[in-house]
C-alpha cells in the first residue's frame, strides 16, 4: 500500500458534509485498504468557522474555499454545499488545479453538467455524483456502467422523500395536504420553505440527470416538464382508490416508441396498487428502470439524510481515489446519441379528469362528443348528481398530452361544465 495519503478537500460541513468527515475518520483503515492508500481530510471550507464541529480539527477549517481548491496538493474535492454559485466556480477551479471532484449537487449538474464534464475531460480528471440522485441508492453507476451494454427505454421513479412522505400520509390517514406537510416539517422531512420539493424542482433536476445518463443525450433542467403536488386533494385519493390506484409524485424519463426522441417530466400521477412503486412508503425513494435486455429493474432505499447521502459520496470517493492511484479516470459524459428532447405535448399516457357539471339530461353526451372531436377515447365514466349539480369522472385510453389539453380547453367552454376539478395522469400500467 502507498504510504503517502490522498488528500481530500471538503466543501461544506452541514448535515451531509459532517457525515462524510465522520465516516472518513471512523472508517479510515477500511477506506485505506479498499483504496490502496490512506485518505486524509486536508481542509474543510465552511461559512461559519466559529461553529463547533465534533471530530474535525479546527485547524482544518477555513472560510476561503477558493484557496483550498487551488492549493495544488489536493487530490479530490468533495462538494456538498449545493446551489449554482460558488459551487460551479469552485469545481471548475478544482479541475484546473489538479483535483478530481465528487459532488452531490443535483441543481448544478442538471443545469451545467455538460460544461463541467467538458472541463473535467480537458483536465483529465473525474467528476462523480452518485449522491446527486436518490441519496444512498446506487443508481448513477448502474445506469452508466452496469447497463452500458443495454438500451434503457424508461426510468420511472420516486426521487423525493419529502413529497412521498406527504402523499403517503394523505393516502394512509386521509389527511389534507397542509396537515401532512406540517407533520413532515415537524419530523424534519420538509424544509422551512418546502417549495423546491413540493413544486417538483428537486425531482426535475434529478430527472434531467437520469435522462441524460439513461439515453446518452444532454438533458437540461429547462427540458424537464414540471408540475408540483400542492393541488392534490383527498378527493383525488378517493378517486384513485376507486380505480385501485394511489398517487405519487413521479419523475418519468422515456424514449419515444420510435426511438427518435426522449422526454423528461415530473408530476403527480395515479399508479396501480399492483405496481412496485405504489408500495414505497414514507420518505423512501425508488426508481424503476425498463430496458431491452435486462427487462424491469427496481432500485429502492433511503433517498435523503446525512448518513445515507454520505454513503453515496464515500462510494464515489473510493472510486475516484482508486482512479487517481492508477493514473486513470472513470466514465465521463456519454451524450453521443444526441436525441432531441420533445415537449410535453408529445407524451402519450392515460388521464383521469374530474368535472363539475350541471345535473341535467344530455350533459354526458356533450362531454363525450368533445372527447371524440379531439381524438381522445374514453375508457370509463362515473357520474354522481344532487340538487342540480353533478360530478363527472372520465378515465381515458392512451392519448397525447396535446390532445388532452385541447379537450380540456373545449370542455371549459361548455355551458354545462361548471369547472374542471382535477386532471391527473395515470402511469405504470
Amino acid at each position: 500500500m502507498r504510504t503517502r495519503p490522498l488528500k481530500v478537500a471538503l466543501l461544506g460541513c452541514g448535515v451531509v458534509g459532517s457525515e462524510v468527515a465522520r465516516i472518513m475518520t471512523t472508517h479510515a483503515d477500511d477506506l485505506a485498504a479498499r483504496i490502496g492508500a490512506p485518505v486524509e481530510l486536508a481542509g474543510v471550507a465552511v461559512r461559519r468557522p466559529s461553529k463547533v464541529r465534533e471530530g474535525i480539527d479546527p485547524a482544518l477549517v477555513t472560510t476561503d474555499a477558493t484557496a483550498l481548491v487551488k492549493r495544488g496538493d489536493i487530490d479530490v474535492v468533495v462538494e456538498v454545499i449545493g446551489g449554482i454559485e460558488p459551487a460551479r466556480s469552485l469545481i471548475t477551479a478544482a479541475f484546473e488545479h489538479g483535483a478530481s471532484v465528487v459532488s452531490a449537487n443535483k441543481a448544478l449538474l442538471a443545469q451545467d453538467g455538460a460544461a463541467l464534464h467538458a472541463v473535467a475531460e480537458q483536465q483529465g480528471k473525474d467528476l462523480y455524483y452518485e449522491a446527486a440522485v436518490a441519496g444512498a441508492i446506487p443508481l448513477i453507476r448502474p445506469l452508466r456502467e452496469s447497463l452500458a451494454g443495454d438500451k434503457v427505454n424508461r426510468v420511472l421513479g420516486i426521487v423525493n422523500g419529502t413529497t412521498n412522505f406527504i402523499l403517503d400520509k394523505m393516502d394512509s390517514t386521509g389527511a389534507g395536504y397542509q396537515e401532512a406537510l406540517d407533520e413532515a416539517t415537524a419530523l424534519g422531512y420538509a424544509e422551512a420553505d418546502p417549495t423546491a420539493d413540493v413544486e417538483g424542482f428537486d425531482a426535475a433536476a434529478k430527472a434531467a440527470i437520469l435522462a441524460g445518463i439513461a439515453f446518452h443525450t444532454r438533458v437540461r433542467l429547462d427540458d424537464v416538464y414540471r408540475e408540483g403536488m400542492t393541488e392534490v386533494t383527498a378527493s383525488d385519493f378517493a378517486s384513485a382508490r376507486n380505480m385501485g390506484c394511489t398517487i405519487k409524485l413521479l419523475a418519468i424519463c422515456e424514449r419515444a416508441e420510435d426511438g427518435g426522441s426522449v422526454t423528461a417530466r415530473v408530476h403527480p400521477a395515479m399508479i396501480p396498487l399492483s405496481h412496485p412503486l405504489a408500495s414505497v412508503r414514507g420518505a423512501y425513494n425508488a426508481v424503476f428502470v425498463e430496458s431491452d435486455a435486462s427487462g424491469q429493474l427496481m432500485f429502492y432505499g433511503p433517498g435523503a439524510g446525512g448518513a445515507p447521502t454520505a454513503s453515496a459520496v464515500l462510494g464515489d470517493l473510493v472510486a475516484v481515489c482508486r482512479n487517481r492511484l492508477n493514473s486513470t479516470t472513470g466514465p465521463g459524459e456519454s451524450a453521443y446519441a444526441a436525441l432531441p428532447v420533445s415537449g410535453m405535448g408529445q407524451v402519450v399516457t392515460r388521464y383521469h379528469i374530474s368535472l363539475d357539471v350541471a345535473d341535467k339530461p344530455g350533459v354526458l353526451a356533450q362531454v363525450a362528443t368533445v372527447f371524440a372531436e379531439h381524438g381522445v377515447s374514453i375508457d370509463t365514466v362515473r357520474q354522481q348528481g344532487k340538487d342540480g349539480e353533478a360530478s363527472l369522472v372520465v378515465v381515458t385510453h392512451r392519448a397525447s398530452d396535446a390532445a388532452l389539453t385541447g379537450t380540456v380547453e373545449a370542455l371549459r367552454k361548455l355551458d354545462t361544465v361548471r369547472g374542471v376539478a382535477s386532471i391527473m395522469r395515470v402511469e405504470g400500467e
